[in-house]
């Protein structure tokens, strides 16, 4: 009796190649998606345009879109990382997806690797996309790459933290519901279009703490104003991205 051969051998593929395969999949699943584009791509892109060509919005000094394209940037990161993520990721739990994909040989942690890989490919085609149509407008960037890159990576991981633990706590409808509310509300008092002097000095502090406002004026000091390393926005979104991750890792529910 002979033993039987196989080609190719049965059995999981490398952890890589798995995790690689899925944030794959995750990728075309979010850009087929007409709502997620329309919230991550289309509206973005809208109000960058539109608060750059008609005088809405006083802006202060200089060009307006000098001064939007740092908040539009930031609500671009916002709205994948943390909305986008965790609306999809909500009803994923909802209809059971995360439950049997938690029973694949593909370990849990190297799921929600895949998943924030996702996230940084979505957020590069925006910012790619957002800073062609800027430069088209006129804008004139400035400031240390490296401090931008930093604030990105920070306030992804602290929008993915939170928008996992939404997810993974609140059933699928409410979480649906809260994740658009918070993004209008970040939209309209996190600085992205409206600066932040327009609103009380007690205000102003309070809004100030906000990973949407520590992101979009850490971005704005940088390429608008040329200033160096932003070491109080990257701290307030060190401490948002520690305390959301550690939170969703601790009370996110698969069931």
């Amino acid at each position: 009796m002979t033993t039987a051969t196989y080609t190719p051998a049965p059995g999981a593929a490398p952890l890589p190649r798995m995790i690689a395969a899925q944030a794959i999949l995750e990728t075309k699943m979010l850009l087929r998606n007409g709502e997620q584009l329309l919230l991550t791509v289309v509206i973005p892109t809208l109000l960058l345009v539109l608060f750059s060509s008609v005088d809405i919005v006083d802006t202060g000094k200089g060009k307006s879109v000098d001064f939007l394209t740092p908040g539009i940037l930031a609500l671009a990161v916002m709205s994948t990382a943390f909305t986008g993520q965790a609306i999809a990721t909500g009803f994923e739990r909802r209809y059971g997806v995360l439950k049997r994909l938690a029973s694949s040989p593909l370990p849990r942690w190297g799921l929600m690797t895949a998943k924030t890989a996702s996230v940084l490919v979505t957020e590069i085609l925006q910012i790619i996309l957002l800073t062609a149509i800027a430069f088209a407008l006129g804008w004139s960037p400035h400031g240390n790459p490296l401090a931008v890159l930093l604030l990105l990576v920070l306030g992804t991981a602290a929008f993915s933290g939170l928008g996992l633990l939404m997810a993974g706590t609140l059933k699928a409808e409410a979480t649906l519901a809260a994740a658009n509310l918070v993004f209008l509300l970040l939209l309209v008092g996190g600085g992205v279009i409206v600066p932040m002097d327009k609103y009380p000095s007690g205000v102003q502090d309070v809004l100030g703490l906000l990973p949407i406002s520590a992101l979009s004026d850490g971005l704005r000091d940088v390429l608008q104003h040329g200033a160096g390393m932003p070491w109080g926005d990257l701290g307030i979104l060190g401490v948002w991205a520690v305390v959301g991750l550690a939170a969703a890792g601790r009370f996110f529910r698969w069931e």
